[in-house]
């Protein structure tokens, strides 16, 4: 098992049911498992995302900490991930969000397979890149929006 799975999983045996949001001590994480506290980071920003239902927030001082919070249904996960996007987005992390949705099982294949054809660059041909990615955003959230219905 790669120490990714297992920082992983170590992470997630931290929730349990009644529990939705833990705080982590990064440093002490990464010593009790004799790994770089870098790579308590890049388990956290690449498995703990908006679009998989977590909410990331790092408090600075006193030691520091990170607090991760899991979203309970569904719906709270792809509101998460609504509220990530911002106002703009890029065609590659549109799908990229939306590949994950469905890995996760948080929206249909026909949904998923929607949504990637919404967000697709052919749709604003002649657009300036900036009023593209606007757009793009927009159609995304009302699309994911129309899935928690």
């Amino acid at each position: 098992m790669k120490l990714s799975d297992v920082i992983a999983d170590m992470i997630l045996d931290m929730f349990d049911d009644d529990t939705s949001t833990i705080q982590i001590q990064r440093n002490d994480l990464a010593a009790q498992l004799g790994c770089v506290p870098s790579q308590i980071n890049y388990v956290i920003t690449s498995r703990f995302t908006p679009e998989q239902g977590y909410r990331i927030e790092s408090r600075r001082g006193g030691g520091g900490c990170i607090m991760i919070t899991r979203a309970a249904t569904k719906e709270n996960a792809v509101i998460s991930l609504i509220n990530s996007i911002g106002s703009s987005i890029d065609e590659k992390s549109a799908k990229s969000h939306i590949y994950n949705l469905g890995y996760h099982n948080l929206i249909s294949d026909i949904s998923a397979n929607i949504m990637l054809a919404i967000v697709a660059d052919s749709n604003f041909k002649g657009l300036p890149t900036e009023i593209k990615n606007h757009i793009r955003a927009s159609q995304l959230k009302q699309a994911l929006l129309a899935c928690i219905d």
